[in-house]
């Protein structure tokens, strides 16, 4: 645990005010997911001692763009291991998170991890996301899972209109590398932001959050 809490001053440089219970929450992520992926492969191995950096703090980005509303339920599309559904879901404990994904083994393990920490603001579905019917949610959010032309056609549907935050409620995704070709046969026109420019550390050169209004 003392080790984990040296990894979160990579978190500490960027946010404050956390309350005890979040930061116990934070700091027992390293443990449970290094225990976790020893048994079932979420994460890479090279990327496992790098997770509050590579995982979590990848995640947040989302929470340093947009500040959710208590009450707020958010969907997470294709959420693997749980990122960024797990990192948000601690960061707006209000906030209701569906974490959704079409590998059942992975949603063993990011129901393990938020019944560890104690997290009851997190439901998981075993499902692809074009096969859910019926629900509406504020924001989809997502990170690196599929072409943006994929996400904006499953997230369309789910997503209900709104416009009582600073940023409208949409898609917001996390994706690297050159994205003109992927944006441009989408028509769509995305708020584009560097996370280095939010996060200046070298992993996030060439990473960026997109935020699509719905």
């Amino acid at each position: 645990m003392e080790k984990a809490k040296e990894k979160l001053g990579l978190i500490l440089q960027y946010f404050g005010d956390f309350t005890e219970p979040q930061l116990q929450q934070f700091a027992a992520l390293d443990e449970l997911y290094t225990d976790w992926n020893s048994k079932i492969n979420v994460i890479s191995r090279k990327d496992i001692d790098s997770l509050y950096l590579n995982h979590v703090l990848h995640s947040l980005t989302i929470a340093a763009f947009v500040e959710f509303k208590p009450g707020m339920e958010i969907i997470d599309i294709g959420t693997g291991g749980g990122f960024p559904g797990i990192p948000l879901a601690i960061f707006f404990p209000e906030v209701q998170f569906h974490l959704v994904d079409s590998i059942n083994k992975k949603l063993k393990v990011v129901a393990g991890v938020a019944e560890a920490i104690g997290l009851k603001n997190v439901t998981t579905q075993h499902t692809r996301v074009e096969e859910i019917k019926n629900r509406k949610f504020d924001f989809a959010v997502s990170r690196a899972v599929a072409p943006l032309r994929s996400l904006l056609q499953w997230s369309n549907p789910l997503v209900r209109k709104g416009h009582d935050l600073e940023h409208a409620n949409g898609l917001i995704c996390l994706k690297g590398g050159d994205l003109a070709a992927e944006i441009s046969e989408t028509k769509a026109r995305p708020h584009v932001v560097s996370i280095y420019d939010i996060f200046p550390e070298e992993y996030f050169q060439e990473k960026f959050l997109l935020h699509v209004t719905r």
